[in-house]
């Protein structure tokens, strides 16, 4: 497909207008060129052109971008005041700022998509002109790029804000429990991880379906977060063999892959030592991953051992560690500097990207991680034009974490083209993937990449003459990992543009949630009951088990509370039962389900009664009742075959008298197939515009049996 054609099937229509002209720009291009040579008149035209169509795409993201802060900040205060105000606090008012929320999370998602779909456009374009004129207006365009960033537009600090509010409105105002920075100190811990490729035009959307599962894990929530906060480095190390590389792409028995990571710039203070063990013999065979944390100062000083790991354990004693702690730290320690005494190992590659943790604070079973920006910078030494320093240092001193390291030479860096989703479970504490997840990973947003290695990706890029081995997975950047969009997966929207959740709305999803969990309350008191039936029982001649079924009570109306003041204006929630206006919903194809229409918040109510109504509406045909129309048709046809091929038989290898009864079943095949479509136009007919009657056919069968009886009589 063109990339006009998909620019179009694209466009958000609410936003149509603010698109990139992308085909006004190539007709300018192609008339210029076509009409006369280029000139520098015909550059300078066009550069400015497109410098307009930039920055009218540029100030419609701000704008939208303010416009959106300035919803998180009124849904934050909103949230807040019903934190304060008991009174005024229910699951209602609380459900209605979820649903305001989730409106800013879609909006959020387009223009994501927005920004990500004109960044393309212009880049084409770009290529484009390039491929015509012969001139290089690509490379003389990034400084205007760079000034009007649209590849770098950061949506994450609204997606943290939005996550934050939900978790709120989850816990009903209350504040996830939990240390949110405990995974960071853990010490070792086993997961089952898979891994996801996750194509740029789906990023945003992912996290938002994830985020909508699972808040985004905040490590320190004293202080406001920034994009920085979600910067790792990691700096791996393997020997000029490349030994580490080479068990760990065989995956033999334990090996490692040891790497030291910190959070945040460059200047962070803490370095945490890592080693990842595959089948570890003192784990009875299981794969783990240790880490401990150092300071930055030491950390030359750990690798050539003038720091050992005794003296470590004389620290931790000193800062009152548990003996536990300390004694699963000496082993890691012992284990590491042994690995770098004895395979020799150097810094080899720093790994860059940001990191977006799902997680809630206080369980660690279920853990999703998103990593975009990804950067592979080599830190070698293996040749002259990569000794950065004068002395030996474990990670370069010229690079810091301003992605994309325009800075770095181009032999230097690798930067790759996906985002990579971690899904990590604990099951070994009986963890399954839920539903939500499981439709998540099989659906068109995400590309499985099974054993997929940040450290085995890089290294084969820059030291693939040296490496008897490479990854299975680097066909796959040879194919586009795009797939066609599914129905009634992700974030869609109706065709009034609601938000819809994988073809439902946002109060659908939670009441049949509340419905199953009310379901499965119910459902374990019968058991429960049952049980406690049967053994009361035991001892009598004719037990009869019996079911107790707990009777659920009738909610009792609620009242409206009082109107709250916030900035001057009155906001009245509306009770959930008074709000609900049901209809039949004509946006989705395949289901017949009520639409839940909710009065906007600031809307006045009088009265303390509401009128529920019943809309009409034009309820929308089934697609399987035109294909049964069309099978049966498809069925008459099948048999006129059949007896059209018997007639041209007959007619060509028979006598006169089989040349004759040929003749009629010519002619009976002629008139069997032009009564099927007679009779298929007309069902059609009647299925569409809703005409009652019969739909069966009473004489057709019957006219075709005796017409070829008396075909065959005629035959004998």
């Amino acid at each position: 497909m063109k990339y006009g054609q998909e620019l179009k099937k694209s466009i958000f229509i609410p936003w149509q207008l603010f698109y990139v002209s992308y085909d006004v720009l190539k007709q300018e291009l192609k008339s210029r060129q076509l009409d006369h040579g280029w000139t520098d008149k015909d550059k300078q035209d066009f550069t400015s052109l497109l410098d307009n169509e930039l920055s009218k795409v540029y100030d419609f993201i701000n704008a939208k971008l303010s416009e959106i802060d300035a919803r998180i900040l009124y849904c934050e205060r909103t949230i807040q005041t019903l934190q304060k105000k008991p009174s005024i606090s229910s699951d209602t008012n609380y459900s209605i700022m979820d649903e305001a929320l989730t409106e800013i999370l879609f909006d959020v998602n387009d223009l994501s998509r927005f920004t990500r779909v004109n960044y393309v456009a212009i880049q084409k374009i770009l290529k484009k002109h390039d491929k015509w004129t012969g001139l290089n207006l690509k490379h003389e365009f990034i400084t205007q790029l760079r000034k009007k960033p649209l590849d770098k537009q950061r949506f994450d600090v609204a997606i943290v804000y939005i996550s934050a509010l939900h978790d709120i409105c989850r816990n009903q105002g209350e504040q996830s429990s939990g240390n949110s920075g405990a995974d960071r100190d853990q010490n070792a811990f086993k997961r089952a991880t898979a891994k996801y490729w996750i194509h740029p035009d789906n990023i945003t959307e992912v996290k938002a379906i994830i985020m909508l599962h699972l808040p985004v894990l905040i490590f320190d929530k004293n202080k406001k977060w920034e994009p920085s906060d979600s910067v790792i480095s990691s700096t791996y190390f393997d020997n000029t063999n490349f030994d580490l590389y080479t068990s760990r792409l065989q995956r033999d028995e334990e090996a490692e892959a040891i790497r030291f990571r910190w959070y945040g710039p460059t200047s962070s203070d803490t370095i945490f030592i890592e080693r990842k063990t595959h089948h570890a013999s003192w784990l009875d065979g299981a794969s783990v991953k240790d880490r401990f944390r150092i300071k930055e100062n030491q950390v030359n000083h750990f690798i050539t051992e003038a720091y050992t790991a005794d003296q470590i354990v004389d620290n931790l004693k000193q800062a009152g560690t548990t003996e536990s702690t300390i004694e699963s730290i000496q082993f890691i320690a012992h284990g590491v500097q042994k690995s770098f005494r004895e395979k020799r190992l150097e810094p080899m590659i720093r790994v860059f990207y940001n990191r977006t943790a799902f997680q809630l604070p206080d369980d660690q079973r279920l853990r999703l991680s998103l990593d975009t920006d990804l950067t592979f910078i080599r830190e070698d030494h293996m040749d002259g034009m990569h000794r950065r320093q004068p002395t030996f240092n474990w990670r370069r001193n010229d690079v810091g974490t301003d992605y994309p390291f325009y800075y770095i030479r181009e032999n230097d860096i690798l930067r790759f083209p996906y985002a990579v989703l971690e899904t990590k479970l604990q099951t070994h504490l009986g963890q399954q993937p839920p539903a939500w997840l499981t439709s998540l990973i099989e659906s068109h947003l995400v590309h499985e990449v099974p054993r997929f290695s940040k450290y085995l990706h890089g290294a084969c890029h820059f030291y693939r003459e040296k490496l008897p081995l490479l990854p299975w997975w680097l066909a796959e950047l040879n194919v586009d990992i795009r797939k066609p969009r599914a129905e009634n997966i992700g974030l869609t929207r109706s065709r009034s543009f609601k938000p819809l959740i994988d073809g439902k709305y946002r109060r659908a999803m939670i009441e049949e949630k509340e419905r199953a969990n009310q379901q499965a309350v119910v459902s374990a008191e019968r058991t429960s009951s049952k049980s406690s039936s049967s053994l009361s029982t035991v001892n009598q001649e004719n037990p009869k088990e019996e079911l107790v079924y707990k009777t659920i009570p009738t909610p009792t109306p609620i009242p409206i509370p009082p109107p709250i003041k916030f900035d001057n204006a009155s906001i009245t929630f509306i009770p959930s039962q008074a709000r609900k206006l049901y209809d039949y919903d004509n946006d989705n194809d395949n289901q017949k389900q009520y639409q839940q229409q909710d009065l906007e918040l600031g809307t006045p109510v009088t009265g303390d009664e509401f009128e529920v109504k019943r809309q009409k509406v034009k309820v929308r045909v089934e697609p399987k009742v035109f294909f049964a129309n069309e099978r049966t048709f498809i069925s008459w046809l099948q048999f006129c075959a059949l007896l059209l091929t018997v007639a041209l038989n007959l007619l060509n290898f028979g006598d006169t008298i089989s040349r004759t009864v040929g003749g009629i079943f010519i002619g009976l095949s002629a008139g069997i197939s032009i009564y099927a479509l007679y009779r298929f136009e007309k069902r059609a007919w009647m299925i569409s515009h809703r005409v009652g009657g019969r739909y069966d056919d009473i004489w057709g069968p019957a006219v075709l049996c005796f017409l070829l009886v008396v075909a065959l009589i005629v035959n004998i």
